[in-house]
């Protein structure tokens, strides 16, 4: 795991687009870490072994650190600038985060649209953040207007995307699409 992280860790340092990472990624490298925690409890803290080990724990905690936070700004420079992130290069846990941000991006844009227009704003809690739900398309479907007013699609079978509650149980009621399990 050790040089998985280093690879993904060095990707997102060195790039500025973002590198896909598998979907258990972060559930594989909070388990190299617990690993490595157990293991340095049991040895002798003066021997050369707990040594090696505290050296590989502190580096591999700073590299999910930067990894994360360089992930972090890269999703939310995507979010405002109203880009498309494909969700197969995220890990499940970052494809559930950024169907909340995505949204909130969406109604802040509204909102400064509206403002600028001279309009008075209107900002409704429920109507910023829509629930999604994340689908795996088993049919070619064409592009949906979503229950938010966002175009998504066309899709082609096995594509993987973020829609709408309201339109994913259509998608999956019709046998178009079913859900994917984001844990």
């Amino acid at each position: 795991m050790y040089d998985e992280l280093y690879a993904a860790w060095r990707r997102e340092i060195e790039n500025a687009e973002l590198g896909a990472l598998p979907g258990d990624f972060y559930a594989r490298a909070a388990d190299y870490l617990r690993r490595i925690k157990e293991e340095s409890r049991m040895l002798d803290k003066k021997s050369v072994k707990a040594s090696l080990l505290e050296h590989e724990m502190a580096n591999a905690r700073r590299m999910v650190q930067e990894l994360l936070s360089a992930r972090r700004k890269k999703l939310l420079k995507t979010a405002v600038q109203g880009q498309k992130v494909p969700v197969d290069s995220l890990a499940a846990e970052e494809a559930k985060l950024h169907s909340v941000v995505v949204p909130s991006a969406d109604a802040f844009d509204r909102f400064a649209k509206a403002l600028l227009q001279g309009q008075a704003p209107k900002v409704e809690a429920e109507a910023a953040v829509h629930q999604r739900v994340v689908l795996r398309f088993l049919k070619q479907v064409p592009a949906i207007i979503g229950a938010d007013m966002n175009t998504y699609g066309p899709f082609m079978v096995e594509d993987v995307a973020s829609v709408p509650v309201e339109n994913a149980r259509i998608l999956v009621k019709q046998r178009l699409a079913e859900p994917v399990e984001v844990t």
